[in-house]
């Protein structure tokens, strides 16, 4: 502390001192000051030496010098890669000045030269004419083939569809697929060598061109791979395939098992899944179960599964208060044990239609949705259809 203090009041002095005019200094302060500047650079001097044994400085200098050597590599790299300008050269040659006139004019004679050349060698329009009927003609010969692929751990339907260059419908339509989720590891799947699916005729008098109009596909592919003329008369329940058709969206949501929507949009409990179980209401017994118990708070919003008609609004015994909307392709819904009802039969309801509000109505230990899927009349597990 003493030396910060003496070297301030040195400073001080040597301020003062370079005010006066040198020739009055005496020779003894001139070297005392000399002596004074001499000690102070030592000092910074060793200052500086001991802060770059620090590792901290000594970090930062090393990264330094590798940043700079990372730059002086890496000048080096694109100056080696650098191609050689002294072959990057070409164009015309003469020993003297050329007359580009002249010159112009024999390139517009090569020019000419070669049109003349590609006239002379250019197919007539007849040939190309038959070109393009050959072309046309080879749907005549398409021919189907089919080979076999075993399903692996991790398999999906659509890796194995790209890997043959088809399409899901193709694999799900050949194979008969009704829930694509179910497929196994060791099973064995059909894959054609295009894409399409397998259409079965409705009613007698169908023809490949009226299934490629419906399908919006061409009959002379559909007549050549089925070994048939365009106008020949199918009869109901004759399979064919039919190329580059896709699935309607109905039916490919229903076999992925999108086509339904929850009807409740809130967390609820599976209190009963579908299925055989053990009776709630009389001990001991095994019940069928035909639908899904959704457990949830009362009041909580129901809505419909599926974009459709409401058929029946109602109360029974069982149900207590329900709802059953038709939709498409055979389907109906049943919603049950609401508190209360918020549509009327007739409506047609969407998926974010309010259909009514659970409740615990009707053969109920608690407030929840009992929901059931129909198809055909018959119920099936709405698990292979919910979203």
């Amino acid at each position: 502390m003493s030396d910060k203090i003496g070297e301030k009041s040195f400073l001080r002095k040597c301020e003062a001192s370079l005010g006066q005019n040198p020739l009055e200094m005496s020779s003894e302060k001139k070297d005392f000051i000399s002596e004074k500047k001499h000690c102070i650079i030592r000092k910074l001097v060793n200052n500086v030496v001991m802060s770059f044994k620090s590792n901290s400085v000594q970090v930062v200098c090393l990264s330094v010098l590798g940043f700079c050597a990372g730059v002086l590599l890496t000048c080096v790299l694109i100056t080696a890669r650098r191609p050689d300008t002294k072959h990057g050269v070409g164009g015309l040659e003469t020993a003297a000045e050329p007359e580009y006139e002249e010159n112009l004019s024999t390139l517009l004679a090569d020019v000419d030269a070669a049109i003349d050349l590609a006239n002379v060698e250019a197919p007539e329009a007849a040939e190309v004419a038959e070109a393009d009927a050959a072309i046309e003609n080879t749907n005549e010969n398409l021919e189907i083939t089919y080979q076999t692929y075993r399903v692996k751990s991790g398999d999906m339907i659509g890796f194995i569809a790209d890997a043959f260059d088809v399409t899901q419908d193709t694999i799900i339509s050949v194979n008969n697929i009704k829930q694509s989720r179910l497929i196994q590891p060791g099973q064995y799947l059909k894959i054609p060598s295009m894409p399409g699916i397998i259409y079965t005729v409705k009613k007698n008098g169908e023809t490949p061109n009226t299934i490629a109009e419906k399908y919006k596909v061409n009959a002379d592919k559909i007549a050549s791979v089925n070994y048939l003329n365009n106008d020949s008369e199918l009869k109901a329940g004759t399979s064919l395939f039919v190329p580059e058709a896709e699935l309607d969206w109905a039916t490919r949501q229903e076999i992925n098992g999108d086509l339904f929507k929850k009807p409740l949009h809130a967390r609820y409990w599976l209190s009963s899944n579908y299925g055989w179980r053990d009776s709630p209401f009389n001990a001991g017994k095994r019940t069928f179960h035909g639908g899904l118990d959704m457990a949830v708070a009362s009041g909580t919003p129901i809505y419909a599964a599926l974009d459709g008609t409401v058929t029946a609004v109602g109360f029974n015994a069982t149900y207590g208060n329900y709802v059953i909307i038709t939709h498409h392709s055979g389907y109906k819904t049943l919603y049950g044990h609401m508190k209360s009802t918020a549509c009327r039969k007739g409506n047609f309801v969407y998926t974010n239609t309010i259909i009514g509000y659970v409740g615990s109505t009707g053969m109920s230990t608690g407030p929840h949705l009992h929901f059931t899927v129909y198809k055909n009349g018959k119920t099936i597990n709405p698990f292979t259809v919910l979203n």
